[in-house]
């Protein structure tokens, strides 16, 4: 299930399962959409005739905006679990800049994909930690620059070993 909210504050409920059967706020939705190109479509919903283009589409902070015949709408959407994160009140985790990265658990970096001076945005992917057989992306926790990075590629970490400093 998702939440979405728009600009204008109104909330839905948008429910989606595998045999293409979509409700909102409990009520079945159907729709007729047809692709014009990247990012354009033209959406018939009871009757009336939407032209539709995704303007912009920020996937980490599930923030979207789009053009709906020719008014800007912007959308947040909330997943299940950050509906639980909200229930358990985990929502208002502190935005506070961030100035280390630690190993979130034991294991061996395979990846360095930044280097110091370079500026990165939350959500950008900075180490590889392969752990229990996995690889891990560890993703930059807020914007900022890297100032020094205190590991190199094939060297062992322990569970909260500082990787990378920010500055």
């Amino acid at each position: 299930m998702l939440q979405v909210n728009t600009n204008s504050t109104q909330t839905w409920d948008v429910d989606y399962r595998a045999d293409n059967l979509i409700t909102v706020n409990n009520e079945p939705f159907t729709w007729d959409i047809v692709v014009l190109g990247p990012g354009r479509f033209h959406i018939l919903h009871e009757g009336k005739s939407i032209a539709a283009e995704v303007i912009q589409a920020d996937y980490s902070t599930k923030t979207f905006q789009f053009k709906l015949n020719g008014r800007l709408v912007d959308l947040q959407v909330k997943d299940r679990f950050d509906l639980l994160l909200d229930k358990l009140g985990m929502n208002t985790a502190s935005a506070n800049k961030v100035n280390e990265l630690k190993a979130p658990m034991p294991g061996l970096i395979v990846a360095v994909r930044v280097e110091p001076g370079q500026a990165v945005q939350k959500g950008d992917p900075l180490l590889v930690l392969e752990a229990m057989k996995m690889e891990n992306i560890l993703k930059a926790p807020s914007d900022g620059v890297v100032s020094a990075i205190k590991v190199g590629l094939r060297n062992n970490v322990t569970k909260g070993q500082v990787l990378i400093q920010f500055s």
